[in-house]
């Protein structure tokens, strides 16, 4: 290799070194920088035997930097290297597209929940993205429910509740708080106006004979009134003077629109059903979700709006009322449905719903129910969630939700914080056995995490333990008994041979967990399958209820409820429990 060469070798590879280090907020390695670089650069390929030793004091220079340093040196060398970095460090701070027409401080935007029951994990998606929106642009975000239909989607007045809990758990707070009910007058005055600029009238049609006249393009008969009748008649709609399919009153469209369905839509409806809330119960002149949600939309100055991909009409409706008020529509983004995988159950409120009636489901924080109360009660974060329904986009395709994403990103919040103790399954094709511990320590001192020596370490009384059958080696055998030291199995019982962990690493022996047989807790963890019985390490009654723990070789846990009396002696038929838990992902 010629001195030309080499320097351009040294001038490439400690661009290639630094964008590295930049890139994975890491120390530079040979060995990572080497292929980037010979792809990038096809003559340095001759002479790869000799380029480690021109990169290595590159790197180890590198290595000795911090960030300012390498920013700066980067930057001087290789500007456009640089510039490569700020731009995909931009994309991954944004996993979300740009709002179209967005400024900074002026987004506002809106999750319209109806409240016919909590929220399954489906509903996460639009207050995940729309509080990410608001943090990213300093924008506004409303919670307006959407709650108009007191017979087909009948609102449940725990749900109110339920739904503004769940909007904090996954870590946002409305800037407003709207209950559409509240609203009947404000919407009564808005179909005053849309009558008085001749742009609705009232119609007796039987459902039946104004489909067949709105599908032949053909106008009803009631289209032409004069505007002294529609506002009288639909004055006896607010006043109740109509029973459900009567009268209702139409936005007068175009009778010959290409689309049959924006040819005049209704707006209000009669509905005899009393609305469950107190303050609406009154009313029976109702508006539809299309009229309400419009006006509501421009009166709370809504800018950017996100539905599905199959509510398409709806913009194309309420932007004949729009233009007859002389409003600005606003931007509108629309996605596909999104699934979630792992669940049995449909996700859907009133699938959910009933199979709770049915005693199918115990509620709707059920580990089985896939709903947002339930993820939470398995000590799953809300941030989790954020992350894994913002990673999906905004395509207008639907999405699948794997739930192992969100438990990925779980792991990645809880892993450091959660302690480590031993749960010994006690299931039917793998019951938890017993063996007397023959010599060795009184008790094993597992750390409480392995990355936190200053934690400390538990105590696991030895002496008579349980493992899990398929645990058990064959008689002769040793195996690891974790925190304790090596055992084999001999006749029933576990001989202690010593604590080389050297055998460990030479894989020459497995190592399990176990648990002490008579001072145990009694565990029910409560999983997506069912379920599951078996026995925790007493260390774990130092831990507290809603604590997030990790049972060892089995997977995350939530700490649900403690039985204040534990009944002592843990091994044997299984009675009540002294902890119940929730089972939250591996």
């Amino acid at each position: 290799m010629d001195d030309e060469l080499r320097e351009r070798v040294a001038t490439a590879g400690e661009a290639a070194a630094l964008f590295n280090a930049l890139k994975h907020d890491s120390d530079p390695d040979v060995g990572a920088i080497m292929g980037p670089l010979m792809g990038e650069n096809p003559e340095f390929r001759p002479h790869g035997d000799e380029i480690p030793g021109v990169l290595a004091p590159i790197v180890n220079e590198v290595a000795e930097m911090d960030e300012a340093e390498r920013r700066a040196r980067l930057g001087e060398i290789a500007p456009d290297r640089l510039a490569e970095l700020d731009e995909d460090e931009a994309e991954d701070e944004h996993v979300l597209p740009a709002l179209p027409n967005a400024e900074d401080g002026a987004v506002v935007m809106r999750a319209a929940p109806n409240p016919n029951g909590p929220w399954h994990l489906g509903h996460a998606r639009m207050p995940a993205v729309i509080g990410t929106y608001k943090r990213r642009y300093d924008g506004a975000f409303i919670c307006r429910f959407d709650d108009t239909d007191p017979e087909t989607k009948r609102p449940d007045l725990d749900a109110y509740d339920a739904i503004l809990e769940d909007i904090e758990y996954l870590g946002f707070e409305p800037d407003r708080v709207i209950r559409a009910s509240d609203r009947l007058e404000t919407y009564y005055e808005h179909a005053r106006e849309l009558i008085g600029a001749g742009g609705a009238y009232t119609c007796s049609c039987a459902g039946d004979d104004f489909s067949e006249l709105k599908n032949a393009g053909e106008p009803c008969p009631h289209r032409e009134k004069d505007g002294e009748t529609v506002r009288a008649e639909f004055e006896e709609m607010v006043a109740g003077e109509y029973d459900a399919g009567e009268m209702v009153l139409r936005v007068k469209t175009d009778i010959d629109h290409k689309n049959p369905a924006l040819r005049d839509w209704v707006a209000f409806r009669m509905i005899d059903t009393p609305h469950p809330r107190e303050a609406a119960a009154d009313y029976r002149c109702w508006p539809m979700l299309d009229f309400q949600s419009g006006v509501d939309d421009h009166l709370t100055g809504v800018t950017h709006i996100i539905r599905g991909i199959d509510l398409q009409d709806s913009a194309k409706r309420q932007r004949f009322v729009y233009d007859y008020f002389g409003w600005e529509y606003p931007e509108v983004l629309h996605w596909g449905h999104v699934q979630v995988d792992e669940y049995d159950v449909k996700l859907s409120t009133s699938t959910i719903k009933e199979l709770i009636e049915a005693g199918e489901l115990t509620g709707w924080d059920d580990p089985r129910a896939p709903t947002i109360r339930s993820v939470r009660r398995r000590g799953i974060r809300g941030q989790a969630l954020v992350d894994s329904m913002t990673e999906l986009g905004m395509s207008t395709a639907d999405v699948d939700l794997a739930m192992s994403s969100v438990y990925a990103n779980n792991r990645d919040i809880v892993d450091d914080d959660a302690n480590r103790y031993f749960l010994v399954r006690d299931r039917e094709d793998d019951p938890a056995v017993d063996r007397d511990v023959i010599g060795g320590p009184d008790a094993g001192h597992p750390p409480l995490h392995p990355d936190h020596e200053e934690r400390g370490t538990r105590t696991v009384p030895a002496g008579r333990v349980l493992i899990e059958e398929s645990d058990l080696p064959a008689r002769g055998d040793r195996v690891w008994l974790k925190g304790f030291g090596c055992v084999r199995h001999t006749r029933d019982a576990f001989e202690y041979v010593g604590d080389d962990i050297e055998v460990v690493r030479e894989g020459d022996v497995d190592v399990v967990h176990w648990v002490p047989a008579d001072e145990s807790l009694r565990t029910l963890v409560r999983t997506v399958e069912g379920d599951v019985r078996g026995f925790a390490e007493p260390a774990i009654a130092d831990a507290a209820v809603d604590d997030l723990v990790q049972f060892e070789r089995v997977g995350f846990v939530r700490l649900d409820e403690f039985d204040p009396e534990p009944a002592g002696e843990a091994y044997g038929p299984t009675g009540e429990e002294d902890l119940v838990t929730y089972y939250a992902h591996p």
